[in-house]
């Protein structure tokens, strides 16, 4: 066993909180449990770190064995990366059996053949997920071990979830290497992003149920109200409209948490209107932008703000469709109008 891995897998032991590393090393399944029971796992981590590198060397670890631990970590860690969210196409709706030994090779021969300086490794999980992790180099450089990219493909579905390394130069590789594994014919980022992998495939997966519907806000009744009523009327109003605010949030959020969404986009085109006398607009092409959301939880954030007084309810379905809109590749395309009709430029 070389330097390299001896420090890589130093390095990755470092990570795991103690009270873990023996769990993980279990899990990991290279040293046999007469090893395990050597190591003192109540000293500092640093000196764990070391033991576990001499038993390593004592089997002739190499860096794809030191690869798994590292999956093993993330896997469990995987809050720690943020993720995106890829959508593949197939040209028609046929259905192939998946063969993970046939998807390995084909990755593995795509990726290889365009670099040859690349680390691939490959761990499968009991809810069908494929875990790839792949360690880039150049041409005339080794892999770096510390910056690897990740990728997690639930087989049978054309949904693959990506957590890159620093060179974004070499995503169009990965990703040509995806479709031709997974035999697809197209891939595109559906620009959803959050730290929250569990909450992603939530949504993609449509585990989460949203109802999308639109409602017209009804107004509070009004009329002239005798002067000694007038508190508790307008408590009563304010009580009903508590209430009317809470309906609509539960139809169109649900009852129950929202997935963890920290990032999303979307395009946006539609049509302003003005004053025919003013002439503001000459030209009649269409208003195009692109919408990007960010929070550190942004569906609960959404939620709360009718209920906070920040916005009406019901929320504009611009707001409330962003899990829908999701795996449609966030690609709106709204004809209304951004302004009514009355709308006058001061």
């Amino acid at each position: 066993m070389d330097d390299t891995v001896a420090e890589y897998i130093r390095r990755t032991v470092l990570k795991i909180p103690r009270d873990e590393i023996k769990m993980m090393l279990q899990k990991w399944g290279f040293l046999s449990e007469a090893q395990l029971q050597t190591l003192n796992f109540h000293q500092i981590k640093d000196n764990i770190s070391q033991e576990v590198v001499q038993l390593c060397e004592e089997n002739s670890a190499d860096i794809k064995q030191a690869a798994v631990l590292d999956i093993i970590y993330n896997h469990m860690y995987q809050n720690k990366r943020m993720w995106s969210v890829y959508q593949m196409k197939k040209s028609g709706e046929e259905l192939e059996y998946f063969d993970i030994i046939d998807f390995k090779k084909k990755f593995k021969r795509r990726l290889q053949s365009a670099l040859k300086n690349v680390t691939i490794t490959f761990k499968e999980y009991e809810d069908n997920a494929i875990w790839i992790r792949v360690a880039w180099g150049t041409p005339y450089k080794k892999p770096n071990q510390y910056k690897p990219s990740y990728v997690v493909y639930h087989s049978q579905t054309p949904y693959v979830f990506i957590s890159a390394s620093m060179l974004k130069s070499n995503m169009p590789l990965l990703c040509q290497a995806l479709i031709v594994a997974s035999n697809y014919h197209d891939i595109r980022e559906m620009e959803l992003r959050s730290h929250s992998l569990n909450s992603l495939k939530d949504i993609v997966f449509k585990r989460y149920s949203q109802n999308f519907q639109t409602y017209t806000t009804k107004p509070l009744q009004g009329g002239s109200v005798e002067p000694e009523y007038a508190d508790i009327r307008i408590v009563q109003e304010n009580r009903s409209e508590k209430e009317r605010i809470q309906r609509l949030n539960e139809e169109i959020f649900g009852s129950g948490p929202q997935p963890k969404l920290e990032f999303a986009q979307y395009r946006l085109e539609t049509m302003f209107k003005s004053d025919p006398k003013m002439d503001v607009l000459d030209k009649k092409e269409p208003f195009r932008c692109l919408v990007r959301f960010s929070s550190p939880h942004l569906l609960e954030s959404l939620k709360s703000l009718a209920p906070a007084g920040i916005a009406d309810a019901p929320l504009s379905p611009l707001l409330t469709c962003i899990p829908h809109k999701a795996r449609n590749y966030f690609k709106i395309r709204e004809k209304k109008d951004l302004f009514p009709e009355s709308f006058v430029s001061p």
